[in-house]
Order: structure tokens, then sequence, then C-alpha cells
């Protein structure tokens, strides 16, 4: 798989958000780690996560088409989405300060910073998985316990990435400062680039020697069991937020928050619109023309329906209140029960005189009311 976003997806630059959604999703089922026999299956995920995550998000997606996926990445590590587009810092301007964003990347790449130190407190990035539900489970609600590999704060050192001990001096390159400033002549003028330094990553010191358990990162990645609420209702496609959850923040800031995509797997009995349920259901000829009541089933058990003298082959019934829950709302939707007359394949002797009496009485003759045809073109 290619580094492109795009191509990792396997979508066109000019693709909608339905069409990377539903790329994702075929993606995502392909190379999960719980699913997938390929040996880098979880690199592969990570990186269709990722791909999604940036290309659904309008600000980051538009900063993504314009500096690449190499300067886009090196704006990431720096800090240049810190934040992840979650919390209370996403909320406002997002061309402005305070919790990374759109302004945030082109600032680091075209100018500006106006004293914002690299060593500033920055939010840990949000991170992503994905969870599927069966239909009964998204109509009662769930509580799910799931496990999702995610780097966590060193406990070593603290998430220093040193040792408390360690000796210290000031960095030279950027003179504590965390970042460093070059200024270009480019054709559109003078253009000031602010970059972290690479020297001190953005601390502003140096130190003696490094956290031997994560290296120097502060971070460490570690296997956690978590639980989550699934709200009645939920829908295919919909995210959880579970804040805090995500990967660490820096210099003390707070962690990301960790996203969690519902997928609903498809039912054999029932096909979901929104909060409102499909089913077909098979009757007899003579039921339907003779009127019947038939038990139909839904997601809390079987319901008695009436079916009318002379029902047609794909009608239609409702059954208010027989579908699903309304998401963080009151009431629910409703099932619609399309029956379908069933021709039977074998008659035994009985049957088939009878069939025939019906026949010769004038059986085979059909009257097309108004409107069948209608009927016939919106059952499909």
């Amino acid at each position: 798989m290619t580094e492109d976003f795009y191509d990792v997806l396997g979508v066109s630059r000019d693709a909608d958000e339905d069409e990377i959604k539903r790329a994702y999703r075929k993606k995502a089922s392909e190379y999960h780690p719980d699913v997938s026999d390929d040996p880098d299956a979880e690199e592969k995920f990570k990186k269709i996560q990722k791909a999604k995550e940036v290309l659904t998000d309008e600000e980051k997606r538009q900063a993504y088409d314009q500096v690449g996926h190499e300067r886009f990445e090196q704006a990431e590590k720096r800090g240049g989405f810190d934040g992840g587009g979650g919390g209370a810092g996403a909320q406002g301007n997002p061309f402005g300060g305070g919790g990374g964003g759109f302004g945030d990347i082109f600032e680091q790449f075209f100018g500006g910073g106006g004293g914002r130190g690299g060593n500033r407190p920055r939010q840990g990035q949000d991170l992503r998985t994905s969870l599927q539900l069966d239909l009964e489970e998204a109509f009662e609600g769930v509580e799910r316990e799931f496990t999702v590999t995610r780097p966590m704060r060193c406990s070593d050192c603290g998430g220093r990435g040193h040792p408390p001990d360690a000796d210290s001096e000031t960095c030279p390159e950027c003179n504590g400062q965390g970042q460093t400033t070059q200024v270009q002549q480019t054709p559109f003028g003078r253009m000031q680039q602010t970059t972290t330094c690479r020297r001190c990553e953005g601390e502003g010191t140096l130190y003696s020697e490094t956290c031997s358990t994560c290296g120097g990162d502060g971070q460490v990645r570690e296997e956690s069991t978590l639980s989550v609420e699934i709200p009645p209702g939920i829908r295919d496609g919909q995210t959880l937020r579970m804040e805090g959850e995500g990967a660490p923040g820096a210099n003390r800031g707070p962690n990301g928050d960790l996203l969690i995509e519902i997928s609903v797997a498809d039912h054999p009995d029932f096909d979901r619109d929104g909060d409102d349920l499909h089913h077909q259901h098979p009757i007899s000829f003579p039921q339907a023309t003779f009127g019947d009541t038939v038990e139909v089933p839904t997601l809390e058990g079987t319901v008695e329906m009436d079916v009318p003298e002379g029902t047609q082959s794909g009608e239609t019934f409702r059954l208010k209140g027989k579908g699903m829950p309304r998401l963080r709302r009151r009431g629910r939707g409703d099932l619609f029960v399309q029956v379908q007359v069933v021709t039977p394949d074998s008659l035994n002797s009985e049957q088939r005189e009878a069939l025939e009496q019906f026949a010769e009485a004038g059986g085979e003759e059909v009257e097309v009311n108004e409107g069948f045809f209608e009927r016939i073109k919106s059952s499909f």
C-alpha cells in the first residue's frame, strides 16, 4: 500500500465524503487485525484509519491537498494538528491559535509563530478504532469491552523521555525556545518559516541521557482493555468519542480522545432505513384471498398482523413503533412488512381438485385494478 492517503483508500482526489467512508469500511473490513491473515494487517489498518481521519476532516484535507503528504506528515509530527480536531480546542476560529488545526500547518510552513514555543503543552492526538455490532445490539444498546493497542505515557520517566536525575543544558540551536525561524525570499515576497527545533525536538533543553524504556519518546505502546456504552439506536458509520483515551499529550498537555467507529452487520430478517425496518413476509394464496392474522417477527419477538381479504403480493403494511429506537430521542421508527404470496410448488390430490374447480369457476380470469402496475414497480 502506498503512503498517499487517496491511494491507501483507493479513491480519486475529488471523491466526496460518502465515497471515502464507503472505501474506508471496505478496506477496514479487509485488513482489520482480528480478521485478516495478512502479516502486515495491523500496520495497514492504521494507515487506513489515518487516511480516513484526514480525508473526512475538511480542514485537514484542505491542508493535505495543498502541502502534500510528506509535508503534512512532518507538520503533524511537530504538533501541527495537535488536538486532532477534538475537544474544546476545536471550537471557535479554525485558523487561529489555541488548539492546533488548519492554521497551525500554514503557520509552520509560511511563517508566523508569534512566540508560540515548541515546548508549549500540546494535546495528544485522537486515535481511532472500530467495533462491529449486530442489529439486536444496536436496537437494545449494550456495554462492550474491547482491546486497543495505543501509545501510553512511559511510567518509568513520566513521559519526559529522560531520567529525572539526568543532567540538562539549554539547547544552543534554539536558545531554549524550542523552535527556529528562517526567512526566505520567494516570488511572493519574504516568507518566514518557523519550525520545531530538530536538535532538542521542541524541548528547549538537552539532556545527558534518555530513558531506556521508551528510548526518549516519553511514550510506549501498550494493549488496553476498555469498556464503552453503546446507546440504543446507533447507526452504521456513526462514531463514539471516549474523551481522554487517546494518545498522551506533550509537555503536560491533555490526552487526545479515542474515536470508535461503529459498523452494524446486516440482518437476515430486516433491512434498516434510518430508524425504520423493512421485512418481507410470506403468506399463502388462501391467506391473501380470504384474509388472516399472521405472526410477524420484530426485534422484540413476534407480533400479530392482520392481512385483509384480497391482499395482493407486494403490498406493504406499517407497524408503528416496531422499528429502531431514535438515538438519544424518544420514540421509535416503524416496521414495514411487505407480504409475498407464495405459490405452492407441489399439491396433493385434494388441493389440486379444489384448485381445478376454482379455475373452472372463472378463477383464471384476472382483473387488474387501476394502480396495479404502480404497486408492482414500487415493490422493486
